[in-house]
């Protein structure tokens, strides 16, 4: 029996194995994605057999370009975000998610469940602090390296509480905004909020929140190249034909005396199946767009 068709009964697709409804045990929408490993296997039968365009292809390098299309059409065309919601603690400091490529957005949510978005700190960061001794030499270890303290002076200052000499005591981007650099006149937009903000650490897989977001729960939504873990080896089924025109292209490539010919052709498909499938995963509705230009402009009727 084909491995797409659906097996189980309309019961147990509801209950789960423990016989309840909406107990968390359930596998609910999943025949909205196809398993990559079927896609490997439905690939191998249809190109890599006998008298086929790519007889002989291994299904190691099969799975190796199958990964690759996962990976490259997670950043840009699925549209997959991940979510994870913490309690900023004191430390004032969040570890990336196993799984973590880049940040969507990140935010806090206030009493009423809303969602206030935090802006990348862009005037500071964490370096690498070099540890020296009382006469500023550099201090070293036992094998002659550097040593290094835990965080530098700039990220301490960051996240300290902010200074009294402040004007009108009104933070703007976690530090009041000093008459140094011009008072409010010329304020740039993007300093003129109060929500808070982050610095990302990416050398030490550490997001970093100023001082006023303690307490506080932040939402990252960030997204993940598809292949970190064996539960996300899904696609979706609007995409699968352009992960097999991604294994075609990359399994031709692979070979050696292949006609430019022919892979520019599989090339020119493969970005017609990406296209589509963008397309396809954008979700636009006709209702959603029509309310969209409502709100653009009053004057347009129904």
């Amino acid at each position: 029996m084909p491995e797409y068709l659906i097996t189980t009964t309309e019961k147990a697709y509801y209950e789960g194995a423990d016989g309840l409804q909406l107990t968390g045990d359930e596998n609910y929408g999943n025949y909205q994605f196809v398993a990559i490993g079927n896609i490997v296997n439905d690939f191998i039968a249809t190109y890599c057999t006998d008298g086929k365009i790519l007889e002989g292809t291994k299904k190691g390098d099969v799975n190796y370009h199958a990964m690759r299309a996962m990976q490259e059409l997670s950043y840009d065309t699925f549209q997959s975000t991940k979510s994870i919601e913490i309690e900023i603690p004191p430390s004032l400091v969040m570890a990336m998610p196993d799984d973590y490529v880049n940040y969507v957005k990140i935010s806090y949510t206030d009493t009423s469940g809303i969602e206030h978005l935090l802006y990348p700190a862009s005037k500071t960061s964490n370096p690498k602090a070099i540890n020296q001794d009382g006469n500023y030499n550099l201090l070293f270890d036992v094998a002659g390296a550097t040593t290094e303290a835990s965080d530098s002076f700039t990220w301490a200052y960051y996240k300290s509480p902010v200074p009294p000499n402040t004007i009108n005591q009104k933070a703007i981007d976690d530090a009041f905004f000093d008459l140094s650099v011009g008072s409010r006149y010329g304020l740039d937009p993007q300093y003129a909020q109060s929500n808070g903000s982050f610095y990302i650490d990416q050398k030490r897989g550490r997001i970093n929140f100023s001082p006023h977001n303690v307490g506080k729960y932040i939402t990252l939504k960030y997204i993940s190249d598809g292949v970190g873990k064996a539960a996300d080896l899904f696609c979706p089924k609007f995409a699968q034909e352009a992960i097999i025109k991604w294994i075609t292209v990359g399994c031709l490539e692979a070979r050696m005396n292949v006609p430019e010919q022919m892979i520019a052709r599989f090339k020119k498909e493969k970005f017609a199946e990406t296209r589509k499938a963008k397309l396809r995963l954008s979700n636009v509705k006709m209702e959603e767009l029509t309310q969209i230009m409502r709100g653009a402009s009053k004057i347009i009727k129904h």
